[in-house]
């Protein structure tokens, strides 16, 4: 990776982040209760936080996925911190998922953008059209 693509990079993702979590901020505050379909995500959420593996709301098609990892980076980061009680798996900390998955997914659209360009890279310029007369 050249320096100045490193550069461009971190810059995007810099503001992407920032106003990811200025966004989640704002949407939290405002919506502080499960919207949409988290009435159905949220609890799901919180039923594997608290170790409840075999109950599942038949509303929900999606694999638990989210949730399993949901659960891996939220309880370690919430231990660490010396949170407790409803701060564990609130709608926020879970909301907040998204917003790191967000900004792995920009790195993984980076990666495979550089992929492309590789490839491309090494393909060569194309030849240009000879001309028989």
């Amino acid at each position: 990776m050249e320096k100045a693509e490193w550069y461009i990079f971190s810059s995007l993702s810099s503001t992407y982040v920032l106003i990811s979590c200025i966004l989640f901020s704002k949407f939290t505050q405002e919506q502080k209760e499960p919207y949409m379909d988290e009435i159905f995500h949220v609890p799901q959420a919180q039923k594997y936080c608290e170790g409840r593996f075999n109950e599942w709301d038949p509303m929900i098609t999606t694999l638990p996925g989210l949730y399993l990892v949901s659960v891996g980076i939220v309880k370690p980061s919430v231990w660490l911190a010396g949170w407790s009680g409803r701060m564990v798996c609130s709608t926020g900390m879970l909301r907040f998922i998204n917003v790191l998955f967000s900004s792995g997914n920009l790195y993984i659209i980076y990666l495979i953008l550089c992929k492309l360009h590789q490839t491309d890279k090494m393909q060569g310029p194309p030849s240009s059209p000879s001309l028989h007369i």
